[in-house]
């Protein structure tokens, strides 16, 4: 039995584990599972993988996508330059394990802008952990100039969201929340913009796919902006860690 899992903190209510079951059903992959492994701390990797020797990949949520790095043997690339890993190949020796890192958040977030818009110009990425790394890195590719804004103002480059006033929001066409602000059981929260500035001309999408629309995306559809969430880029993700697994 081959088996790929899913590696963070808390895990309730887990996107991959489900996708992975249905899929396995639905193309009919057999002698494979797909689990859910919570772990309260990444240094309870080591003894996951002695424990299931049959694990031949594992994602990565929050709080580990920075910090599964130093548990890695290589980066693919686009990962070393993201600074985050969301997917992780299993080689195993006779005598050691070796795990090899890459990033599929940013292909899944790349489809997602693609399908959906024509062009950007400008964006406010909400957030600043490994989530906005592949965002920041896709828009990097795409010539898309934005601001980062998080509550913690660890770089220069990053704003507080008591800053943002009426030109940032004048000066943008998208805003992507990349925090877990209003993701579930939490449904009444939400990233603390100044929402009353968002209008018909914004894009607001939220990396959050449960529930299907946030408090933010409820708030911004009611002032007009067009609003996704991050279903699609879920979706997309995985099947290209699936790809990365399989060859």
């Amino acid at each position: 039995m081959d088996l790929y899992g899913l590696i963070g903190y808390p895990l309730d209510h887990s996107f991959s584990e489900k996708y992975f079951r249905e899929k396995f059903i639905r193309e009919g992959i057999m002698h494979t599972q797909y689990k859910a492994f919570p772990l309260s701390e990444i240094g309870l990797l080591k003894e996951l993988l002695i424990e299931h020797p049959s694990l031949k990949g594992f994602n990565v949520t929050i709080p580990y996508k920075e910090k599964i790095l130093t548990y890695l043997s290589g980066l693919s690339v686009g990962a070393q330059v993201i600074g985050a890993v969301n997917t992780v190949i299993i080689l195993r020796r006779s005598s050691t394990i070796e795990l090899m890192g890459y990033n599929t958040d940013a292909y899944g977030f790349e489809k997602l802008l693609s399908s959906n818009f024509k062009t950007i110009i400008s964006a406010l990425i909400l957030g600043t952990g490994g989530a906005a790394k592949a965002v920041e890195f896709v828009l990097k590719q795409l010539n898309i100039s934005y601001q980062f804004v998080s509550r913690n103002q660890l770089k220069n480059e990053v704003i507080s969201y008591g800053e943002l006033n009426e030109s940032h929001f004048r000066n943008i066409d998208l805003i992507i929340n990349t925090t877990p602000l209003g993701q579930f059981p939490n449904l009444d929260q939400m990233p603390d913009i100044p929402i009353h500035l968002i209008n018909e001309k914004h894009a607001v999408i939220d990396l959050i796919y449960n529930p299907k629309k946030t408090m933010l995306l409820k708030e911004a559809e009611k002032r007009g902006a067009f609003c996704i969430n991050g279903y699609q880029m879920l979706v997309e993700q995985a099947e290209e860690a699936w790809r990365i697994w399989n060859g």
